[in-house]
């Protein structure tokens, strides 16, 4: 795919952002400064700004990583970050960029993941989404990218809300989550929840299954954040008016209910292309397919 890839990416990509802009009107997300809407999980001191506080970087060495989350929890929306990821030898090192309905990864949370997973110098990252509801995950897929995610920032999103959870880069759609409209076990919808990053060792899993370890060598692994956007439903005890279906934020209007076609022309295109593993393909491991794969 070496010369065909750029130029049909760059269609791609300019399909799903006028696709997603027709949905999304501009200026319609918020963009904080860290200082205003986020605190620090653990490890002050392997986080730093640039002088300008714009950009976000978290450290991982041999001692710890780092992690922040907002201060506030949404219940449905339209949310994004720009991420870096580290560059060079990163076997082992997961950013991870989520969210989540608990501070504490409690048993029978809701969470929403991009999970960043590094790699040996010259192979490709791996991106893996999964999506949990009441402490049962399991519903991973993985992709390879069309870009280096490690020589500049680019946006990661996801917009939930009661009919689908969409996870997109760059403004693609490259994974579809769908409701089926009724009580079910697999669609979060019920928890408000938080929007976490965070850098950490994994090499127990991460690369190759565990079989690359991370070189500490290497250390200080760095990942860099900045531009975090949130057009959402703000959760208010006991129960904010705005998680109801009313029609009044762009995300919870029927264009937001499916994709556009210039959408599911890319979300095609990443799945003949770009897919490496989907649970809902498994056979070996769900002999039985989940519900949500039937959809």
């Amino acid at each position: 795919m070496g010369l065909w890839l750029p130029s049909v990416v760059l269609l791609l990509c300019s399909a799903g952002f006028l696709a997603l802009s027709s949905a999304a009107p501009a200026n319609t997300s918020a963009s904080f400064s860290f200082e205003e809407n986020f605190d620090i999980m653990f490890a002050d001191d392997h986080f730093r700004t640039s002088p300008d506080g714009q950009i976000w970087y978290l450290y991982l060495d041999k001692k710890t990583g780092c992690g922040f989350q907002t201060r506030q929890r949404y219940r449905f929306g339209w949310f994004s970050m720009k991420l870096k990821l580290v560059g060079g030898d990163s076997a082992g090192v997961v950013t991870a960029y989520y969210m989540c309905s608990d501070l504490d990864a409690a048993p029978d949370r809701d969470e929403l993941d991009f999970e960043f997973l590094g790699n040996r110098t010259g192979q490709p990252y791996t991106i893996q989404t999964n999506v949990y509801k009441s402490g049962i995950g399991g519903r991973e897929m993985r992709h390879t990218l069309w870009f280096d995610p490690t020589q500049d920032f680019h946006t990661y999103s996801i917009l939930w809300n009661t009919h689908r959870i969409v996870f997109f880069v760059d403004r693609v759609a490259i994974r579809v989550y769908k409701n089926n409209g009724k009580p079910n076990n697999f669609f979060p919808s019920g928890k408000p929840m938080y929007m976490f990053s965070s850098i950490w060792n994994a090499d127990d899993w991460a690369t190759r299954g565990g079989l690359e370890k991370t070189d500490w060598k290497k250390a200080p692994f760095v990942s860099s954040y900045k531009d975090f956007h949130a057009d959402g439903c703000q959760w208010k005890d006991p129960f904010p008016a705005c998680v109801s279906t009313t029609g009044e934020h762009w995300w919870d209007q029927y264009e937001a209910w499916s994709l556009t076609d210039g959408q599911q022309e890319d979300l095609s295109w990443v799945g003949r292309n770009l897919v490496i593993y989907d649970y809902c393909k498994d056979t070996e491991r769900y002999p039985k397919l989940p519900e949500e794969c039937l959809l």
